[in-house]
């Protein structure tokens, strides 16, 4: 038991912060757990120095268990209060989070708590069914993090703007070697006989092409930019846009993505996210000036239907994130 949490209420704060979406399934965070407060930890140690040079990824993953454990600390019964970067003394703690008040949990939390099981990242092709505009504008409005935006990519113009930018990335991140051997290292098998709780399955990172797997390794078969746009055309694509591009962007992004990908599961819709292009910053910086976005652009979203579930990945055991001061 942790604190004033007994071992069953335990076990669903930590298994929700682990079902969060991490950078290469890292997991990169720890939790304190306490009787009226909960601390999120970022492990700093768990590097990924040709993909997320910066730890902008690894921030935002941290973010993202942030908006599942509110979500599960209101379906047990206690009102969150959120505060992100609480301690400049303390870098790595990435929030604080006070379980106030008891209050029972609406409607609106029990299918939010429900959906984080049911998130995963979908790898495969959506199928050919436009997502409604009220869906897009309930996904956009779950966002509701100071300084963060989630922008629809409009057809036409910025489409192509974004598949020609996919295609620069993809081109470039093909020819890394230092990027396919840390892709490598972060690739996992997964049959039945071998259980990890960190990593890329290799069954769940196809060589297929972008846009669709997202990444890119040296067997991936790069569309020319036509096919990507035609492909991005028939899906919904949204930016999640910080005000500027510090630390406490990138974890804010990471938390209005979460939600808003919550959102999305309730809503009977599967996405992906992208951040890989984001890195190259010639990339991202045409990215910025092309859809003149107001800010820094952190992640891509793609979000459609799937007509059936994806496999959730593996998770680390709970004793694994339970810190022990």
């Amino acid at each position: 038991m942790a604190g004033d949490w007994t071992k069953t209420e335990t076990e669903v704060l930590v298994r929700s912060m682990t079902r969060a979406p991490s950078v290469h399934n890292l997991q990169p965070w720890l939790l304190d757990i306490g009787p009226d407060e909960l601390v999120v930890r970022e492990r700093t140690e768990l590097r990924l120095p040709q993909h997320d040079p910066l730890g902008r990824d690894r921030a935002a993953s941290c973010g993202a268990a942030v908006a599942n454990l509110e979500v599960a600390i209101r379906t047990l019964g206690r009102a969150p209060g959120v505060e992100l970067l609480p301690d400049p003394a303390r870098p790595d703690v990435v929030a604080r989070i006070a379980a106030g008040t008891v209050v029972a949990p609406t409607v609106a939390d029990l299918h939010r708590f429900g959906a984080i099981a049911r998130r995963a990242s979908h790898r495969a092709p959506f199928e050919d069914a436009p997502v409604p505009a009220v869906a897009l504008r309930l996904i956009g409005e779950m966002c509701a993090a100071p300084g963060v935006e989630a922008r629809l990519v409009r057809p036409g113009r910025e489409v192509a703007v974004v598949a020609r930018l996919l295609h620069v990335a993809a081109e470039h991140f093909k020819a890394d070697g230092a990027y396919h051997r840390e892709l490598s290292l972060w690739t996992i098998r997964d049959e039945q006989a071998h259980r990890h709780g960190v990593g890329l399955p290799a069954s769940r990172v196809p060589a297929g092409s972008v846009p669709w797997a997202g990444l890119i390794r040296r067997a991936t078969e790069l569309p020319d930019t036509a096919e990507i746009e035609a492909r991005l055309a028939a899906e919904s694509l949204l930016v999640f846009v910080t005000a500027d591009d510090t630390r406490a962007d990138h974890v804010r992004a990471g938390y209005a993505m979460e939600r808003a990908w919550l959102t999305a599961v309730d809503l009977g819709l599967v996405a992906a996210v992208l951040t890989q292009p984001l890195h190259l910053e010639p990339v991202r910086a045409a990215l910025r000036a092309d859809l003149t976005l107001s800010g820094f652009p952190q992640v891509l979203m793609r979000v459609g239907y799937s007509s059936e579930p994806d496999p959730a990945g593996p998770r680390r055991a709970v004793e694994e994130v339970l810190h022990q001061p």
